[in-house]
């Protein structure tokens, strides 16, 4: 990110990933500003496309044998070098999503995927880390998004918490 860019509010960003509900929040001050998305070290192409938003609530069994129920947007980004114009505005994308919303629903409390590709290799999986604004341009960086233990995340988070209860209710050692 360019040294000038500046997070739009420390309060619209809340952990390790943005929500759904919260990048369109904080895109509704920036409608005219265009949104440029970036993955894997390079900004997407300003012909990129939103080809498809999907969403859905998941429940499934983790590693742990426990049940888990979650809602989880996907917005897919179809990288690509079309006729010469400029990045999407903010309003644009927002506007799609306001469509999704109307049509199928989107929840507010949704995790959000980023699906990208450039119409040749596969579709990576992103979530969104941040968002900041660098005078006309909205900026979301992209990382992938990894597998992981929920049972092993929900333990560390209580680690990390100050609990000294673990997941299987043995005391932590310190």
């Amino acid at each position: 990110m360019p040294a000038a860019a500046k997070p739009i509010s420390d309060g619209m960003i809340h952990g390790p990933e943005i929500g759904a509900a919260e990048l369109f929040r904080a895109l509704a001050d920036h409608r005219e500003k265009a949104l440029v998305f970036s993955y894997d070290g390079r900004d997407v192409q300003p012909s990129y496309h939103v080809t498809e938003v999907k969403t859905g609530a998941f429940s499934g069994l983790d590693c742990g044998a426990n049940p888990e129920r979650w809602n989880e947007t996907f917005v897919q980004l179809w990288d690509i070098v079309e006729a010469s114009r400029g990045h999407m505005a903010a309003g644009k994308f927002l506007a799609i999503m306001a469509k999704v919303a109307e049509r199928v629903g989107l929840p507010g409390d949704a995790r959000l995927t980023f699906e990208v590709s450039d119409g040749v290799r596969p579709m990576q999986l992103y979530k969104a880390d941040r968002i900041a604004v660098d005078g006309a341009v909205v900026r979301v960086p992209l990382s992938a998004r990894p597998s992981s233990c929920k049972p092993r995340d929900r333990w560390l988070e209580e680690r990390q918490s100050g609990c000294c209860a673990t997941a299987s209710g043995q005391s932590c050692r310190t």
